[in-house]
């Protein structure tokens, strides 16, 4: 299982010094939404030139124009592009040909979907890298967020999936049990103290994990 930190943090900067202090201990440097927002996708190109051993994944959360929007991230130093599962499939499609142009990757993030098991299975079949089963901060926050429910959704749709809301050190053992790809650890890691050792913490976790169940 892949371990994904996701800077949520809102400048270059800040995103810089994260990542420099917990590269070592993750596959995948994810830059949030936000902080592309905030930055553009400048702080892609500067992230991906300060870690060129590490995949990047630009979280544009693409809704339409897929193709285009992949292309520009792409362009960037992005390896891997997110876009919205309540999309058309015809955007989905369109980031997917932009990915496999490039030998690039799309997550296809599953937030807002209602039935996500059969999304999931449904863009996987387009050609999406992972489903991604997120949960995001507006949901975590809500009486009776589950983790568990996001993670039966995973296992039960039989695809390659991320995972990502309420991913930290005590719930990392289900979510590769589970047999989750990536594990997305957001406010575990950079809301921290220290953030490096939270980070090499969940990895030394993952290292010892049992093997997933088939």
């Amino acid at each position: 299982m892949k371990l994904q930190v996701a800077i949520d943090l809102l400048t270059t900067a800040a995103a810089l010094e994260l990542a420099g202090n917990v590269a070592e201990y993750v596959d995948i440097l994810g830059l949030g939404a936000p902080l592309i927002k905030s930055e553009g996708l400048p702080v892609v190109s500067a992230v991906k030139k300060a870690h060129p051993d590490k995949l990047v994944l630009a979280d544009v959360q693409t809704m339409d124009a897929g193709e285009l929007e992949a292309n520009l991230a792409f362009a960037a130093g992005a390896d891997l592009v997110t876009v919205l599962g309540v999309a058309d499939d015809a955007t989905i499609a369109g980031a997917i040909k932009a990915a496999a142009e490039c030998d690039k990757g799309v997550i296809v993030d599953l937030i807002g979907v209602a039935d996500k098991v059969s999304r999931a299975r449904q863009v996987r079949a387009l050609g999406a890298k992972y489903a991604g089963m997120h949960a995001g901060l507006d949901e975590q926050a809500q009486p009776g967020f589950d983790l568990a429910r996001l993670l039966r959704f995973g296992e039960d749709a039989g695809v390659p999936f991320s995972v990502a809301g309420g991913v930290k050190l005590t719930t990392i053992t289900d979510i590769q049990q589970a047999g989750a790809d990536v594990a997305v650890v957001g406010g575990s890691i950079y809301g921290a103290t220290d953030p490096a050792q939270a980070a090499r913490k969940l990895r030394g976790a993952v290292m010892w994990l049992p093997v997933p169940r088939t």
